[in-house]
This record gives C-alpha cells, sequence and structure tokens, in this order.
C-alpha cells in the first residue's frame, strides 16, 4: 500500500519541478529583458535630453536618429566586413533582401522618427503612458501574421494591461494633440516592425544575429531617413550657424543607440515581440518614477493605481508563458517515451520474426 501512495507523489513532484532546461529558458529570458530594459532607458533619456528646448535644446529628431543609423551602419560594417567577427548568410540574395529587410528598415525609420519627435512635446512618463497600446498591436498584427495564435485569455490580459497604464495617463496636464498624434504613429509603425523582425530571424532559411541584424537594417534606416531630413531639418540647419557638432554628447548618445538596437534584435529573436513589449511595461515604471523623482513630474494616485493594475497583467502573463514551458516540456517528455516504446515494440517483433524464420528453416 505505501509503495502505491507514494508513486502518484513522486509523478507530481517531478511534474511541477523545474527542470534545468526550463530554468535556464527563465534566467536568460529575465537577462535580454534586463539588458533592454537598462539600455532603453538610457537611450529615452539621453534623447529627451537632446531633444528638449529647455535642456540641451537641440530640436531636430530626425538628424539625431540619422546620427543613430550611421554610427550602427558604420559599426556593424566595421565588425561583419574588417574583423569577420560573424558571418553573413549565404541565403541573403536581393530578392529576399528587398522583400525582408528593407520593410522593416522602412517601418523602423518612421518608428524612430515619430518617436524622437514626440519627446519635443511631451514629458517622459506621458510618453511612456501612451505605450500602453503597444501589447495589443504586437498582439493583433503578430495573429494577423500567424506569429501567434489568437487566444481570448492572451488578449485580455493584453487589454488588461493597456486600460491599466491608460488609467494611469488620466488628467495629462501637459497634453499636447501634436505630440500625442506623433506618439501614437510611432506605436504603430513599431509594433508592425516588431513583427516583421522575428518574421525575418525566424522565417526564410535564414539565421541572423544581432550583428548582421543592424548590418543589413540600419543602412535602410539611414537612406529612408535622408528624403525628410533633406527636405525637413537640413535647410534649418544651415541657416543655424551658432550650432557646433558636439563629439563627446553625439558620440556617447550613439553608442547607447548602437547597443540598444543589438539587445533589442536579441531580445525579440530570442523570446518574442510580445514579451518584449510587456517587459516594457516594467521600463516604463522605471522612467516615470525617474521623471517623477528627478524631473519633478507630477504623479499622483490615479498614475499608481493605473500601474498597479499593469504590473498585475505582467504578472499574470508570467505565469501564463511559464506553464506553457512546463507543458511543452512535459508534452516533448511523452513523445519521447512514446518513440522510445514504439521502438521497443519493433524490435522484439523484427526479433520474433528472426526466430520464427530459423525455425521454419530448420523443421
Amino acid at each position: 500500500m505505501g509503495a502505491a501512495t507514494d508513486a502518484p507523489t513522486t509523478s507530481a513532484s517531478s511534474t511541477t519541478a523545474l527542470s534545468p532546461s526550463i530554468i535556464k529558458k527563465i534566467l536568460l529570458s529575465y537577462t535580454y529583458v534586463a539588458i533592454w530594459i537598462f539600455l532603453s532607458f538610457t537611450v529615452i533619456v539621453y534623447n529627451k535630453y537632446i531633444l528638449d528646448q529647455k535642456l540641451y535644446n537641440w530640436p531636430y529628431p530626425i538628424s539625431l536618429t540619422l546620427i543613430h543609423m550611421g554610427f550602427c551602419s558604420s559599426i556593424a560594417a566595421l565588425l561583419v566586413r574588417v574583423f569577420h567577427v560573424v558571418d553573413l548568410p549565404t541565403s541573403m540574395s536581393p530578392r529576399l533582401y528587398l522583400s525582408s529587410v528593407v520593410p522593416i528598415g522602412a517601418l523602423y525609420s518612421l518608428s524612430l522618427w515619430l518617436s524622437n519627435s514626440a519627446y519635443i512635446y511631451l514629458s517622459v512618463s506621458f510618453i511612456q503612458m501612451l505605450k500602453a497600446l503597444m501589447p495589443v498591436a504586437v498582439y493583433s498584427i503578430g495573429v494577423l501574421f500567424r506569429k501567434d495564435s489568437f487566444k481570448s485569455s492572451t488578449m485580455g490580459n493584453m487589454l488588461a494591461i493597456s486600460f491599466g497604464v491608460a488609467i494611469a495617463a488620466y488628467g495629462e496636464a501637459k497634453f499636447d494633440s501634436w505630440g500625442v498624434l506623433l506618439q501614437l504613429g510611432a506605436v504603430a509603425f513599431e509594433a508592425m516592425r516588431l513583427v516583421l523582425i522575428q518574421i525575418l530571424l525566424t522565417s526564410k532559411g535564414i539565421s541572423l544575429n544581432p550583428i548582421t541584424s543592424l548590418y543589413y537594417v540600419a543602412p535602410c534606416c539611414f537612406v529612408f531617413l535622408l528624403i525628410p531630413w533633406i527636405t525637413v531639418e537640413l535647410p534649418i540647419l544651415k541657416e543655424n550657424s551658432t550650432f557646433h557638432f558636439d563629439y563627446f554628447i553625439f558620440g556617447t548618445n550613439s553608442f547607447c543607440a548602437f547597443a540598444l538596437n543589438l539587445a533589442v534584435f536579441l531580445l525579440v529573436g530570442k523570446t518574442s515581440a510580445l514579451t518584449m513589449n510587456v517587459a516594457g511595461v516594467v521600463k516604463d515604471w522605471l522612467l516615470i518614477a525617474f521623471s517623477w523623482s528627478v524631473i519633478k513630474d507630477t504623479v499622483t494616485p490615479v498614475n499608481l493605481f493605473g500601474y498597479g493594475l499593469a504590473f498585475c497583467g505582467v504578472a499574470y502573463y508570467n505565469h501564463s508563458k511559464l506553464k506553457a514551458l512546463r507543458e511543452k516540456e512535459a508534452a516533448e517528455r511523452k513523445d519521447e517515451a512514446g518513440d522510445d516504446e514504439e521502438s521497443g515494440r519493433l524490435l522484439d517483433q523484427r526479433e520474433g520474426d528472426v526466430i520464427t524464420k530459423r525455425n521454419e528453416s530448420e523443421g
């Protein structure tokens, strides 16, 4: 009796316990998320400092983004062509480049342009609140492109996160309709870009690491940004004869942007676009805390209540993801056990046939 009661307990504990492979996946995922949050935080605050007319006072978002993409293109080209840090995929044909990389470059340039422009008109905290729509946008586009399967529970979770952050954004004192329009446009283009990155990294038989991704995408962004820069900001910069290029400010800012771009491709390639945007809620809360304590933006109890709801949504999503990992590994183990059992039966059957034929021949 004792042995019979111990067996189910042992089986249940082995099912609920975390295996080393799952623990490794969890730790790697959280490491990628932490690196991305830190670099994203740094770049956002740095860009706000440069673009804000009350701080560094250089309100040229296209020029700033163009500098970033030029720097990223140059460093990626050096790492690939000169130092041969990584090898380029042999399957990247001109047709594949035009169909996969160019659309991502176009969406990326639009997203960066509009999001940097919004920092001229809106506060850091309010911009992060507006990004509450990102998880819903990414999930919806992922379902549309068949990168994610539609689940009413997941959609409800995404809506709950967005609803919580929308409550926090209620009653913004520094509301600017043009700035809001710019940021919403950036959210739409960014959501499309993130899903397309995942498609580029995982489909069509090519494998891109973070460096080769920048090697292909950053030059596209640079070319696309040249068009609005020549027509919009270049004439103004020519008239502004007092401007002198600050190599330290723009050099360090560009390096941070390069590191962030590597982190973005790494995070999306190793996890998913949806994971990145849910983790973005954590980053947004950190930025709001920073803007409240350092920049002195107003944070009300309504803000805290809304972000409390958002964090509940993040916690539920992480729980669901962990549960899915457990179920997937359990299913894989079951399939392996079934394959081994089937192989054993086939082997026994073959041995039986051999013995039968041997007996017949002897008879």
